[in-house]
């Protein structure tokens, strides 16, 4: 009979840090069985996948989120023995009541299949823990209605990705289950362009690079990522990156991400030896170049309290609509922490 392998679980043990995009998915591998009679794939999936209806099965086909050995199919294609389907789909609607809340958002593109927004530092994004209120989703399902797999309480609507609570920058939202599906593919596949700007303790050795570290949880902390290079732990994670401008004692970066791991970017440049600044869970928001006395401690300390977050920012932000398949590409500014305290050391490098 059918065997489903499941490719990537249901969500983990829940931490304080966003999970995974890929864990916003179920994703199945299904080796069709030598006795199989032919059938719609459709018909196929929704009798073996569980919380799948045939109008998201469909979806999925119309998006490619369904591949057959591969390629791509059409809904009325009929599966043969030995036939490998793959399949990515979001995980279905979780019982959890969210309060709509009168949140501003900050919406740099909308059209009736997507939403593209600017989220500021100190917002999280879902809710969760002590953090079910004023986050992202509450304002979501305020300011839009039946966001995909918002029905029945979930407390993802429209959610395809995620970024840190103290990260800001751009995301973009799912309006329709169609887009859901299709940009889920995307991030799976790893089409999808996302540039971050992140200022770093240091000047690194080389002016631009690639960081190849598979990233899980820390075996001493499980609410802080770790990079295993021997891959014995967590899954692969690719940030490209390239120094934008060397200010001696700090460096901004611009990094370019493969993979979508949690807290990636933070800790990839934290086993470059380059933590970023500001950064208290992972480790750089103490001194970490120049002497820590005198006016140089007063000056760094008056950036922290200026940028008391990581100094990261999800910069720019790049995929191809789902409905006309144009690329679309968006930019955002740095926001006033960030670019204050990345022009006060600039001065200070001018006046040293």
């Amino acid at each position: 009979m059918l065997q489903p392998e499941t490719m990537a679980q249901q969500d983990e043990e829940p931490v304080l840090a966003d999970p995974d995009e890929d864990e916003l998915y179920e994703h199945f591998r299904i080796v069709v069985d030598p006795g199989q009679n032919l059938v719609r794939i459709d018909r196929f999936l929704t009798e073996r996948l569980p919380n799948a209806t045939r109008t998201k099965i469909q979806n999925g086909i119309d998006t490619e989120a369904v591949k057959v050995n591969g390629n791509a199919i059409k809904a009325s294609y009929k599966i043969k023995p030995q036939d490998v389907i793959t399949v990515s789909l979001p995980h279905p609607p979780r019982d959890t009541d969210i309060l709509p809340e009168n949140i501003p958002l900050n919406i740099v593109y909308e059209d009736d299949e997507v939403l593209v927004l600017n989220k500021p530092a100190g917002m999280v994004v879902h809710p969760a823990y002590s953090n079910w209120t004023g986050t992202l989703v509450n304002a979501l399902v305020f300011h839009f209605q039946n966001l995909p797999t918002s029905r029945n309480g979930s407390i993802r609507p429209g959610l395809v990705h995620r970024i840190d609570k103290d990260t800001s920058g751009l995301m973009v939202i799912a309006k329709t289950e169609y887009a859901m599906t299709h940009l889920g593919r995307q991030f799976f596949e790893h089409t999808i362009e996302r540039t971050y700007n992140a200022l770093a303790w240091g000047e690194l050795k080389e002016n631009e690079g690639t960081i190849d570290g598979n990233i899980g949880r820390s075996l001493r902390d499980r609410k802080v990522q770790a990079v295993f290079p021997d891959g014995s732990q967590g899954k692969r994670a690719v940030t490209h990156y390239k120094v934008l401008k060397a200010l001696h004692y700090v460096s901004l970066v611009e990094c370019k991400l493969e993979t979508g791991r949690t807290h990636q970017i933070r800790a990839h440049m934290q086993y470059l030896g380059h933590p970023l600044f500001s950064d208290a869970t992972y480790g750089g928001d103490r001194i970490l170049r120049g002497n820590a006395n005198g006016s140089y401690k007063s000056f760094v300390q008056n950036c922290f309290v200026l940028m008391p977050r990581q100094a990261l920012h999800a910069k720019s932000l790049g995929f191809e609509h789902p409905r006309t398949r144009e690329w679309l590409q968006f930019e955002s500014e740095l926001p006033d922490d960030f670019r204050s305290v990345l022009e006060k050391w600039e001065k200070y490098l001018e006046n040293r």
